[in-house]
């Protein structure tokens, strides 16, 4: 059942969204009640809290693209996830480094990480909400074994 098969999807990213989401807001607006979990380093909770200011917000595109791209390997459709992941990369890694080019310091690196984050919920949700888990291939023979199409 198609119809059925995309709302668990949705339903389960938009879940694993929000829950992310709440907490890259929570680490953003609080940082260093979580970070001294791990130190009390001065300079490690300097920086750790401007990387969780700049890339927590970025936090449920990171839920929602794995929540999609889990719900894709049910479907037997990994293409677009390994995209998403590797897009992910290309953003984080390049963009930091244009970032470190450019003088912008670990603020751009940190935001390179967000826009990674971002690329890959985006790119994940694109691909499923255009209909790339049905079109022109068979279903995963564990969706045909489920009832799927």
């Amino acid at each position: 059942d198609r119809a059925r098969a995309l709302r668990v999807a949705w339903t389960g990213a938009a879940i694993a969204g929000a829950l992310t989401e709440a907490i890259g807001l929570a680490a953003a607006l609080w940082p260093l009640p979580f970070l001294r979990l791990f130190g009390h380093d001065p300079q490690m909770l300097a920086v750790g809290a401007r990387y969780l200011h700049l890339v927590g917000p970025f936090y449920g595109f990171a839920g929602i693209g794995l929540a999609l791209y889990f719900a894709s390997q049910g479907a037997g459709r990994v293409g677009w996830p390994l995209v998403a992941g590797l897009a992910r990369m290309a953003v984080s890694i390049g963009g930091g480094l244009l970032a470190l080019r450019l003088g912008l310091s670990l603020d751009g690196v940190f935001l390179a990480l967000g826009l990674g984050l971002a690329a890959l919920g985006s790119i994940n949700a694109g691909a499923v909400a255009t209909g790339a888990w049905f079109r022109g291939e068979r279903a995963s023979p564990a969706l045909v074994a489920a009832g799927g199409k």
